[in-house]
């Protein structure tokens, strides 16, 4: 499976920068689209791959995910995550600081990227976690796509709903801040609410839209006071959908996951405690709002918040199960599914999965296929359905909250930097990806 210097795509519908669908083709040489057009000559060292009938798209930028490692690899490690990254069409990754140790000093944050070049299939970020002490580092800390604050749903030093530490950080530097945004005083008081309560499900009530509302509020207004680049983890509820749409400054961005707009409560009823993450799964209402919340652009793309556990994990009494479902396999061909669906188009898929990732977060030559621009590359086929099957997937965790779901869009070739990671279901170990640059610190 290893790749030449130079890779011709042949016949395949290629979504354009601007939106349009054309069928052409597509020439990579090195690590870079040097042409899209039709009728491309080859040179003899050239590849052909005959795409006709597929469909090609940006590589996905997953602009959330934790990947478990260092401390955690029982759950997940960087190599199982970036094969499974290769396999769904994720070229790209930001991941997040939750691993032990936790990442909050460039110490930290260099071990993680020496880490991911020995082992990443796939091109990588990392978040530096703040704390009420680390304000020196959230400074200096490169290269790093952002600060990541926990308001809430954290133990330890990677909480920080102190005001005080939470002003010190919105008025210090210009990189993007992301949160999570849930209000940890009233998750505390819920939960004493429904304390003794085994059934997974309240966990949506404890849990619930006002303590997200709170936090997204009290984020909005630090962003606003100190004009601070702001972006807003995994939206989840109606009730911030629709202050979003009221009141967004230009420097605020806002993500939702594929199982905030596909899953919602009903889940616990099926798949239990593997329907538990943060922030919870909520209403259809909540989905209908977040849908039409993401297509008028209010918000502004997709993240999985892959956050994988093991079966075993999962398996405990409620509240002792942890919350986090696997993501980074699945997501394209939901996404995919549902634009077939009607729910949206395949140019916004991109969008949302590639282009304005890139954009936001100010990484150069990635999210689009035009001459300059990176090779991440996803080839994948829009006329064939296939179920979500445990046995196929590649996360270490082995299970999926949209097992069995009938899927199309399913990766059938991803490249990485002009490389071919995966094909027809094999993955090529020997493809590395590169760390990315950030340029998003100014408004």
């Amino acid at each position: 499976m290893s790749s030449p210097t130079s890779l011709l795509i042949r016949r395949p519908t290629i979504v354009l920068p601007n939106g349009e669908l054309t069928i052409g083709d597509v020439l990579i040489r090195d690590r870079t689209i040097v042409e899209v057009g039709t009728n491309i000559s080859p040179t003899t060292s050239t590849q052909e791959i005959d795409a006709q009938g597929l469909t090609l798209l940006p590589g996905v930028i997953d602009p959330q995910v934790h990947f478990r490692e260092p401390g955690l690899e029982h759950k997940e490690d960087l190599f199982t995550a970036s094969c499974a990254c290769a396999k769904g069409g994720v070229t790209s990754f930001l991941e997040m600081p939750n691993t032990r140790p936790l990442t909050i000093t460039q110490q930290a944050l260099d071990d993680k990227l020496q880490r991911a070049e020995n082992k990443c299939l796939v091109n990588y970020g990392f978040f530096i976690g703040a704390t009420e002490e680390n304000l020196p580092d959230l400074l200096t800390a490169n290269p790093t796509p952002g600060i990541k604050v926990f308001m809430g749903s954290m133990h330890g030093p990677l909480l920080v709903d102190n005001q005080e530490a939470l002003e010190a950080i919105f008025s210090q530097g210009k990189r993007l801040i992301a949160v999570h945004a849930e209000d940890r005083t009233r998750i505390e008081q819920r939960r004493q609410e429904f304390a003794n309560i085994h059934n997974p499900a309240i966990h949506s009530q404890i849990q619930d839209n006002q303590a997200a509302l709170i936090a997204t509020k009290r984020a909005l207004n630090l962003s606003q006071k100190y004009q601070r680049r702001l972006h807003i983890l995994h939206m989840s509820t109606a009730e911030e959908a629709e202050l979003l749409r009221s009141d967004k400054p230009s420097w605020v961005t806002a993500e939702v996951t594929p199982q905030h707009l596909l899953l919602n409560t009903g889940a616990y009823e099926t798949i239990g405690s593997w329907a538990q993450m943060n922030p919870p799964l909520r209403s259809p209402h909540d989905n209908e709002v977040l849908w039409q919340a993401l297509l008028d652009g209010v918000i502004d793309f997709i993240a999985t918040d892959h956050a994988p556990h093991t079966l075993e994990e999962k398996a405990k009494e409620y509240p002792n199960t942890p919350s986090g479902m696997p993501g980074v396999e699945t997501s394209l061909a939901l996404m995919l599914t549902a634009a077939m669906e009607g729910r949206c188009t395949l140019a916004q898929v991109v969008n949302w999965m590639s282009t304005a990732v890139a954009k936001s977060y100010g990484i150069a030559n990635k999210g689009a296929i035009a001459s300059g621009y990176d090779a991440d590359l996803v080839l994948v086929d829009l006329n064939t359905y296939r179920p979500v099957l445990r046995q196929e997937l590649l996360t270490k965790c082995g299970w999926s909250p949209f097992e069995g779901w009938n899927l199309t869009g399913w990766a059938v070739m991803t490249i990485v930097g002009g490389q071919i990671v995966y094909e027809k279901g094999r993955v090529n170990t020997e493809v590395r990806g590169q760390a990315l640059q950030f340029s998003n610190q100014l408004l």
